[in-house]
């Protein structure tokens, strides 16, 4: 039975599957999922209440599969696109749920952000902790704060725009997203630290996670393309 590369769910275009092995499943995650506990009801859009109903319901690409688990083994903000890794049993959950704790996870992200910079590679290591004056916020805390740290480069600026890699070593909430701020470049479309862009969605996106298979030793490269989301904000050179 030929196992279909993307994933079928209620009122959504489907998914890419971007890499799929013994272990674990990548996918091509949209824009407007939320990453929240199964049992959380207060939005349609919870992706891993979705896929737990899609499995449960014996849809094709589950069932073609012999999928009876699939749980993420770490998070992306619900406006950030890109690679999300699946685990397929909760023993492999626990494995690369560690992995990702260890640091050992390379993650790149590509990030739009406004403003001219003021060098073109650096690092930042402000700590970071939560905001007590608004629910769900992170502020820089370098008293109390967790430790946080983020590689940058830029590759490209067009205009008012400037196209960021980043390479975070930590995987705190919101981490890019006020590193780039504290940079003194917001992240276009961010509501919570950056400038709003009208007609601009959040200029965010998972772009590549590497790591050495915890099961089998091999190393596993995997990426997502780049090209409509560099469209989106006017960027035509492929990073």
């Amino acid at each position: 039975m030929a196992k279909p590369n993307f994933i079928e769910l209620p009122d959504c275009e489907p998914i890419p599957i971007l890499y799929e092995d013994r272990s674990v499943i990548a996918i091509d995650k949209p824009r407007g999922w939320l990453l929240v506990p199964h049992s959380w009801q207060k939005t349609s859009r919870n992706l891993q209440a979705a896929i737990n109903s899609s499995i449960a319901g014996g849809d094709f690409w589950a069932r073609s599969r012999s999928l009876k688990f699939l749980r993420n083994v770490h998070r992306l903000d619900a406006d950030t696109s890109g690679i999300l890794l699946f685990a397929k049993s909760p023993g492999a959950v626990e494995t690369y749920s560690a992995l990702f704790e260890s640091r050992k996870m390379e993650k790149t992200y590509l990030a739009v952000a406004v403003g001219a910079p003021k060098e073109n590679e650096w690092t930042c290591q402000l700590k970071l902790g939560q905001d007590s004056r608004q629910f769900g916020r992170i502020k820089v805390d370098e008293r109390f704060g967790k430790d946080a740290e983020t590689h940058f480069k830029i590759l490209e600026t067009r205009g008012k725009f400037s196209l960021v890699e980043a390479k975070p070593v930590t995987g705190r909430t919101h981490q890019i997203r006020v590193h780039l701020t504290e940079s003194g470049l917001p992240i276009v479309g961010d509501e919570l630290y950056g400038i709003m862009e009208k007609d601009f969605p959040l200029g965010l996106r998972a772009v590549r996670l590497a790591y050495f298979d915890p099961f089998t030793k091999r190393r596993v490269e995997i990426r997502a393309p780049t090209e409509s989301f560099l469209r989106e904000f006017g960027f035509k050179a492929a990073h």
